[in-house]
């Protein structure tokens, strides 16, 4: 596969790279960094040709959006896609205040994340998040994480998001999530340009294939695959204590992963290249955008995508129903 082919993001108009950036990361997700790795990641990227990034408010109370803006900003504007997400505003931590929600960021600057999916909640975080990236626009924006909230993001949060659209300030109206199922029903409930799933369509997980991916391939919704490799356990090793949806793979998750480790050994592949192609091969699947802290590691998986993996690999996972027999894969 070609890291570099761009396609068109659904009905967005937007070219994008098959690979993009996630930057949670960049916002010290289970860590901070320095200002500077940070930057030498998205310079990696950069240089490398990918030309899609993704960042949210979310990511280290601003902190993600402020060093992935540092970098862009100083490139030609039309030669990247940025997506950012909205239904979390930043609020001040006040002096005594235990609970920052940022349990998985370290380090954050004095905000706190608070969910608001209104209207008026969507426009103070599209206007804050502009000041933070210092752009003067953001192509894509996410409705981000609203599973107790569908009411308030489809009555409050996609009408604000779709009349930016209207007005030219932003290219895609889009949702990102942990599962399926909700998209699925944004899906039918809004006319939306594109999604970003995270996690659920990967080596490990193929149930958003009986409803989610099909209705987004009929109605031209575009899906930004994230977490392919399933918070870590299919990068870093099947074993305890490894990472699943963000929290210790639970036992039946491990086995299953091993699983997939030998055959990857037996056929001389590696598991990283096979879960980034196999994303890649769904045709609602327009990116994978892989997250890291490390610029070695955004050259490592960009060259995951070029690796040849042979026909008969994807034959025996099939055969020995560790993926889905209905599930697309690399030709």
């Amino acid at each position: 596969m070609d890291p570099l082919q761009k396609k068109i993001l659904g009905s967005t108009g937007l070219q994008v790279t098959r690979m993009g950036l996630g930057c949670a990361a960049l916002g010290g997700l289970y860590g901070d960094i320095p200002d500077e790795q940070a930057y030498a990641v998205v310079r990696r990227a950069l240089d490398l040709g990918i030309n899609l990034f993704d960042t949210a408010p979310l990511y280290g109370s601003g902190r993600g959006e402020q060093r992935v803006g540092e970098v862009l900003r100083q490139v030609p504007r039309d030669s990247f896609v940025l997506c950012t997400k909205v239904g979390r505003v930043l609020d001040p931590v006040e002096p005594g205040d235990a609970d920052r929600g940022q349990e998985i960021f370290e380090n954050p600057p004095p905000f706190k994340p608070v969910f608001d999916f209104s209207h008026d909640g969507v426009m103070r975080s599209f206007d804050e998040s502009l000041q933070r990236l210092q752009l003067d626009h953001i192509d894509v924006l996410h409705i981000h994480d609203p599973d107790d909230h569908y009411e308030q993001a489809i009555r409050g949060a996609y009408p604000a998001i779709a009349k930016l659209r209207e007005q030219g300030l932003i290219s895609g109206v889009s949702a990102g999530m942990n599962q399926w199922e909700m998209l699925a029903a944004f899906a039918r409930d809004g006319d939306f340009d594109c999604f970003l799933l995270a996690g659920r369509y990967s080596l490990l997980e193929q149930e958003s294939l009986d409803e989610l991916l099909p209705l987004c391939v009929e109605k031209n919704i575009g899906i930004l695959a994230g977490g392919t490799y399933n918070s870590g356990i299919l990068a870093k090793g099947a074993r305890e204590g490894a990472k699943f949806n963000y929290n210790d793979a639970p036992a039946e998750v491990i086995a299953k992963a091993q699983r997939l480790e030998q055959v990857s050994q037996r056929h001389g592949v590696d598991i990283k290249a096979a879960a980034s192609q196999f994303a890649l091969a769904h045709p609602a699947v327009t990116a994978i955008i892989p997250g890291t802290r490390r610029p070695e590691r955004v050259t490592e998986n960009f060259e995951l995508l070029q690796v040849e993996i042979p026909a008969d690999y994807w034959a025996e996972l099939k055969a020995e129903g560790l993926i889905r027999v209905d599930a697309p894969v690399p030709a």
